[in-house]
C-alpha cells in the first residue's frame, strides 16, 4: 500500500510526530496539526506542564497557531488532526473558529468531546480512527512510565 502524500493518515503521522515530541518532555503525548489546501500551516502538542498553563493542549496551541498564521480567527478551510480525541475545551475552540474537518486518531473514554454529544459546529466533518493504535499505544506507553 503506498501512502498519499495528501491523505489523512499522511498528516496524522505528522500529528503523532508531535505527540513524540510530548512524550520526550514528560508530557500526555498528544500532537495535532492544522492543514490547509494540502499545507500543514500549524503544528503543536500538549505544553501544559512546561507552559503551566491547563489550557495548553495540542489542539488549542495548533488552532492559535493556525489563527496567526492566517490572520484570521475563523478556520474554516482547514483540517485539525489530533492523535486523540479532544476534550470539551478543545471541540468547543474548534466550534468557534468553524473548523472544516476534524480528524483524531484514538477516542477518549474518560475526558472526549463525545461523551457530551456532537459539540463540534454543525458543519464541522468528523473522522475517527485514523492510525487510532498507534495513537492509543503512545498514551499507554506515558501511563505506564508514570506508574513507574
Amino acid at each position: 500500500m503506498t501512502l498519499s502524500l495528501y491523505s489523512d493518515e499522511h498528516y496524522m503521522r505528522e500529528a503523532l510526530k508531535q505527540a513524540r515530541y510530548a512524550l520526550q518532555e514528560e508530557e500526555i503525548p498528544i500532537g495535532a496539526v492544522v492543514v490547509m489546501d494540502k499545507q500543514i500551516i500549524a503544528r503543536a502538542y500538549n505544553q501544559t506542564e512546561k507552559l503551566r498553563d491547563v489550557t495548553a493542549h495540542a489542539e488549542m496551541l495548533a488552532l492559535t497557531a493556525a489563527a496567526n498564521y492566517l490572520g484570521n480567527k475563523y478556520l474554516a478551510d482547514c483540517t485539525l488532526y489530533v492523535t486523540v480525541e479532544p476534550c470539551v475545551m478543545c471541540a468547543g475552540a474548534s466550534f468557534w473558529a468553524q473548523v472544516k474537518r476534524v480528524v483524531y486518531g484514538a477516542p477518549e473514554e474518560k475526558r472526549g468531546f463525545r461523551r457530551h454529544g456532537n459539540l463540534l459546529h454543525p458543519r464541522t466533518e468528523l473522522v475517527t480512527g485514523i492510525l487510532g493504535q498507534e495513537s492509543a499505544e503512545l498514551m499507554r506507553e506515558f501511563f505506564a512510565q508514570r506508574r513507574k
